[in-house]
């Protein structure tokens, strides 16, 4: 088996705040909750064995919040595009990166991140990371491919295999599923 040679970033921003009934879908920020999340997932990601050559950003709110309380050190590239984007967009601007550099994060919205990493894993290769990631992809997760490509315009369906999956509820179960009364 060819080592794969780009590494795949994906991380869903943290929960929104829905307090403001007024405000426009692309102006909401976070909520307590989503400030949590997003830094203990930040501290995750920082203590891992990933670094970011590349960040792909939505300019949206509430992903801008998401990298702010993360605390990562990522000086992301904000594309309208990847505003609620779809997998074929998303795709597009992975293909598009400037210098091909070996890893990339992709910072944004479902369901775009979660119908992303459907279409790259290879379906000989779904295990059960990519089990849990097909019942929930929720906010705050932070999710790994390794692709099989040389370069980045090389990025095809079935090219990955998932190799991280952390939700911020397994760092930390009282950021789990709200209990409803």
């Amino acid at each position: 088996m060819k080592r794969p040679m780009k590494t795949l970033g994906l991380l869903r921003h943290a929960k929104s705040d829905w307090d403001d009934v007024g405000l426009r879908d692309f102006d909401r920020g976070l909520n307590d909750r989503g400030r949590r999340g997003a830094a203990l997932i930040g501290r995750y990601i920082a203590q891992g064995r990933f670094t970011w050559d590349a960040v792909i950003a939505s300019p949206a709110e509430r992903v801008r919040r998401t990298i702010e309380a993360s605390r990562l050190p990522l000086a992301p590239q904000f594309d309208q595009r990847a505003y609620l984007a779809g997998p074929g967009t998303l795709m597009d601007l992975l293909r598009e990166i400037e210098g091909d550099p070996a890893s990339v994060l992709l910072v944004g919205h479902n369901p775009g991140l979660q119908e992303l990493l459907f279409r790259l894993v290879d379906p000989a290769q779904e295990n059960e990371l990519f089990a849990r990631a097909a019942r929930k992809f929720p906010t705050a997760t932070f999710a790994v491919l390794e692709l099989d490509i040389d370069r980045w315009d090389d990025l095809a369906a079935g090219c990955g295999h998932l190799v991280e999956f952390t939700r911020p509820r397994d760092l930390d179960p009282a950021l789990g599923p709200e209990q409803r009364a």
